[in-house]
């Protein structure tokens, strides 16, 4: 599936905190003491909500329009900006024929890292196939979907540096 770039909001909290939102998620919030840290809990959370409606057959919304963005009242932003999540490719289900020692080793390492079976044999796969979306991950709770984050002009600009 095709990369989409969802708009989200940066807003400063009344003690100075940073919160991010998404107008086309709103259970999907971030954030942080810093913007920075605000940042990067936003693209994680994008990405798990896109993931849980992957693994729930949902389709994604359209984008939101930064026109269109509605505030809610006492909001205090500071900029707008877009991030881009790949959703993750559809997983199929295969029957495997393996010797059950080498089955038990793979369980035994896959624990070690607190992997299912399932995870642990395609992070092994995709290692020896060369596909580094996959096997650059160095954790379960990581999201499939892939992040790409891209500053947009619409609205005000932050003090200081996105990234």
């Amino acid at each position: 599936m095709p990369r989409k770039f969802y708009p989200a909001v940066l807003e400063r909290g009344a003690k100075g905190a940073f919160a991010i939102w998404f107008p086309d998620f709103p259970s999907s919030v971030a954030g942080g003491v810093t913007q920075q840290e605000a940042l990067e809990k936003a693209e994680l959370a994008l990405a798990r909500v896109v993931d849980a409606m992957a693994e729930a057959d949902q389709p994604l919304p359209d984008p939101t329009s930064f026109e269109k963005i509605s505030l809610p009242k006492n909001c205090r932003p500071v900029a707008y900006f877009a991030v881009g999540v790949e959703p993750p490719n559809p997983s199929e289900r295969v029957n495997v024929y393996l010797p059950r020692n080498l089955i038990s080793r793979a369980d035994k390492r896959a624990a070690e890292l607190g992997m299912s079976r399932s995870s642990f044999f395609g992070l092994a796969i995709s290692s020896l196939v060369g596909d580094r979306s996959y096997a650059d991950l160095t954790s379960v709770a990581m999201p499939r979907s892939k992040i790409h984050r891209a500053d947009e002009g619409a609205g005000p600009r932050p003090k200081g540096k996105l990234r």
